[in-house]
């Protein structure tokens, strides 16, 4: 068997203008991810950890420093648990292969699983900030957090907006900009003036309001203001009428 990849490459080549990511069926029967890079390409599960290993037989390093934590604090040990350099690293390198799959996960519009896997990664950020003594390690971790709440925020409103459920996409969405505002504000001396995930989430919050179906009652009310403007008052009665019906 030959290693070279060069056949593979070329039959897929690469677009420096776009998420580059196909479904493919693998040797084992199940279904992989690729994505593919400038240089080559990361071919992924597309459950689990996305390498396919199983660190300290757990499903992930984050699983295995959160059951250690639990058995810390369950124990007669005094010290606290504190992660190391090398174990924040470990999380870190983690959490790169998860953010390779939940941005191609995004291309293929599998929404649940982009939500799945940015929930997972803020959940490490929360890990370290808890358990790490390294302000500058832990602020490694934290600079990332408005671009992933950013991602799952689009991945959750989007399969609200799959569903027809516009209020709950804006709910979702206008909860996303209160936590990185909150966050923004948190890490203040560190955070730039500029936030371009604040940006797109008031961008694209203006863009479904506007393509949000009116209710009936805010149909009715339109039409009101509407037969007032034009002075129709026996329109405006009747609209009143069905307005006041409703209540």
């Amino acid at each position: 068997m030959f290693d070279d990849i060069s056949h593979i490459l070329d039959s897929w080549k690469y677009s420096e203008h776009d998420v580059n990511v196909r479904l493919i069926q693998g040797a084992d029967g199940r279904t992989k991810l690729q994505m593919r890079l400038d240089l080559g390409l990361l071919q992924m599960e597309l459950d689990g950890r996305p390498d396919g290993r199983r660190p300290r037989n757990q499903n992930s390093y984050l699983d295995y420093f959160e059951t250690k934590a639990k058995s810390r604090a369950q124990s007669k040990i005094k010290s606290p648990f504190v992660l190391s350099p090398m174990d924040c690293f470990k999380l870190q390198q983690e959490a790169v292969q998860y953010y390779h799959r939940y941005l191609a996960l995004m291309k293929l519009r599998d929404y649940a699983r982009v939500a799945r896997d940015t929930m997972r990664n803020l959940r490490v950020f929360d890990f370290v900030e808890k358990f790490s003594d390294d302000e500058e390690m832990i602020w490694q971790f934290q600079q990332h957090r408005p671009y992933v709440i950013m991602m799952r925020s689009r991945a959750q409103a989007s399969v609200k907006l799959d569903q027809n459920d516009f209020d709950a996409a804006i709910q979702l969405i206008k909860r996303a900009i209160k936590e990185i505002e909150s966050h923004n504000e948190k890490w203040d001396e560190r955070i730039s003036p500029d936030c371009p995930e604040l940006e797109f989430l008031h961008y694209w919050l203006d863009e479904i309001s506007e393509q949000r179906p009116l209710s009936e009652a805010e149909q009715l009310n339109k039409e009101l203001d509407q037969a007032i403007a034009d002075e129709n008052y026996e329109r405006a009665a009747e609209l009143r009428d069905k307005l006041a019906r409703r209540k």
